[in-house]
């Protein structure tokens, strides 16, 4: 089976994500399409496992397999968290609407660490600009306090909430260079000590919650397995036990 296939055929969930996703979108933005596909279970299988993520096939695409999605929204990962948060879903079939069901389990105190790391590394590459250039991307810039924000307002509430808002504006000027650098850096310092002191005091489990998240993909994948495509002829070799090869 083609990876595209896969996308095509058994996508669960579809969204934007990007500055569309976050309400920063400026004309001449990006597209930004993330996704999460099922791959049939009979595929698992054989030695050749399905791939874990596709790109495309579409430009600016990127697509996850279900488990991959699971296990990376587990550790926390500030990219497949923000996915889950799309305002902007643009398709979910009854799996991918448990998936969104079930957002809140995903989530722990383990998002600071994950979005502080990630934070810090985006910070090394602007103050290496500014060494490099004498001023930082302004657009690398305005994201980072853009995630610096969602993480501080994330561990205080234990809602994660991508569309700026009101902070639009504020964050565009960021973009367009209109705030001088010292003023964005104390910002950034002073969200990330924001974030660090809710993260001791917010609503956030210790940790996710693996039980629940474990026994939605266990059904998920015995359900693939029982209803499979009776068309994809590769899934039905090896439902059959041709496995897909010569004997």
């Amino acid at each position: 089976m083609r990876p595209e296939t896969l996308v095509s055929d058994h996508t669960i969930y579809a969204c934007v994500m990007g500055s569309r996703a976050f309400g920063l979108a400026t004309e001449g933005s990006d597209t930004d399409r993330r996704g999460v596909f099922l791959a049939p279970t009979p595929l698992f299988w054989r030695f050749e496992k399905p791939p874990t993520h596709v790109e495309g096939p579409a430009e600016e695409q990127f697509s996850w397999e279900l488990e991959r999605f699971c296990q990376l929204a587990l550790r926390a990962n500030p990219n497949i968290l923000e996915c889950l948060h799309s305002p902007l879903v643009e398709y979910a079939d009854a799996t991918g609407r448990e998936l969104l069901s079930l957002r809140g389990a995903f989530l722990s105190r383990r998002v600071h660490e994950t979005f502080t790391r990630y934070a810090h590394g985006q910070r090394r590459k602007l103050d290496a600009d500014i060494r490099t250039h004498g001023a930082p991307r302004w657009k690398h810039a305005m994201h980072l306090l853009r995630l610096l924000i969602t993480a501080r307002d994330l561990l205080r509430t234990g809602s994660l909430t991508i569309d700026v808002g009101e902070e639009r504006e504020p964050l565009l000027a960021v973009r367009r260079g209109e705030v001088p650098w010292p003023e964005v850096e104390a910002r950034m310092t002073r969200l990330a000590d924001e974030a660090t002191e809710a993260a001791h005091r917010g609503p956030l489990p210790e940790e996710p919650d693996l039980g629940r998240i474990e026994d939605f993909l266990i059904r998920a994948r015995r359900a693939s397995a029982l209803q499979t495509d009776p068309y994809d002829e590769v899934v039905q070799g090896v439902v059959r036990g041709g496995g897909g090869g010569q004997d």
